[in-house]
């Protein structure tokens, strides 16, 4: 009786070690990705020092300052640092900064969605590429042009606008207009909706284009009108982008000074009205007075700063929370 003798199958190949497939993963093996990976961690880094060398500095430089004003940082109503004693606030400034930044987000965010949309899901390609273009163009144009126009256009032209504000709406108090100049926040809000509306656009149309084809088929198989495939498919994929972009322009309406300090008749006063000439910003303030003032009125300026600083910080990081406590409706795990 003959026996087959069979050989013992051989055993399996050991497995890589963890931590090597942890850096065959991440390219760590190969010379240029490991110096890629180091000027990518290097560049982090930097980011992070840099950020914390300005919040280092301006708070330094605002110290000096807040410690010689005589009067009350937060709610003072006068800028005169070089005064004895030097007394200055930014209540004005602050007031100014968000009343016009709210303007222009509520003038543009709805704006520049329904481009987005119009040249994503409703435009002729064709047609869509020429406003896209165009929309790119605005992107491109300098501040100081915006501001050009907004004084020598904008501002006679809104006389109009005004009047009939205050013919129905003057009642309620912010509208009520006593016939000035349209030097006032709300024509700064409208010049700065004008300005962020292109950088919202383009990051909205970027994101809905991103939109899976599968998810507006499946609504158009379930019989969803073309509005019901947007609202139930489009707007939830792209709700964190557009919250992004909607951020991005905010930035930039914080921010920005040229076009501001061209419209806006400055002065240290707060009014309850919308239409009335005056007001401030800290971009226009710091860009008009910061040559001129003295290393007291710089230090002032610089405190302003700091304050503004600390509002951007305190934006973007609200909108990082809605992103996070939005993301399983924002179509990124999709």
């Amino acid at each position: 009786m003959d026996i087959t003798t069979q050989k013992p199958a051989a055993p399996p190949a050991p497995a890589p070690a963890a931590s090597e497939d942890k850096r065959t993963a991440r390219g760590a093996t190969r010379p240029g990705d490991r110096i890629f990976l180091g000027l990518s961690r290097g560049s982090g880094i930097f980011v992070l020092v840099l950020m914390a060398a300005i919040a280092a500095f301006l708070t330094y430089r605002a110290a000096l300052a807040i410690s010689e004003d005589e009067a009350n940082f937060f709610t003072t109503f006068e800028w005169n640092p070089t005064g004895v004693p030097p007394e200055f606030g930014i209540a004005v400034l602050a007031f100014g900064t968000v009343v016009s930044s709210i303007i222009a987000m509520a003038i543009a965010v709805p704006i520049s969605v329904g481009i987005a949309l119009f040249i994503t899901h409703y435009a002729p390609r064709r047609l869509g590429g020429t406003v896209a273009y165009v929309i790119d163009l605005l992107a491109a144009v300098p501040s100081i042009v915006y501001g050009l126009w907004g004084a020598i256009v904008l501002v006679p032209h809104m006389d109009g606008l005004y009047g009939w504000l205050d013919d129905y709406l003057g009642w309620t108090g912010l509208f009520a207009w006593e016939g000035g100049p349209a030097r006032s926040l709300l024509t700064v809000g409208i010049l700065l909706a004008l300005m962020i509306l292109p950088i919202i656009t383009n990051v909205s149309r970027e994101v809905f284009r991103q939109v899976p084809r599968m998810h507006e088929e499946a609504a158009l198989a379930l019989g969803a009108t073309r509005w019901e495939v947007i609202r139930m498919s489009v707007l939830p994929f792209g709700r964190s982008g557009v919250i992004s972009a909607s951020m991005l322009g905010l930035g930039r309406a914080l921010g920005e000074t040229m076009a501001v300090a061209m419209v806006l008749s400055p002065s240290f006063d707060i009014s309850a009205s919308l239409l009335d000439a005056g007001g401030g910003t800290f971009a226009q303030n710091i860009a008009s007075k910061f040559n001129e003032a003295t290393v007291m009125g710089q230090d002032a300026l610089i405190a302003s700063g700091m304050v503004l600083f600390v509002i951007t910080l305190l934006v973007n990081g609200a909108a990082r929370l809605i992103i996070a406590r939005r993301k399983e409706y924002s179509g990124a795990n999709a």
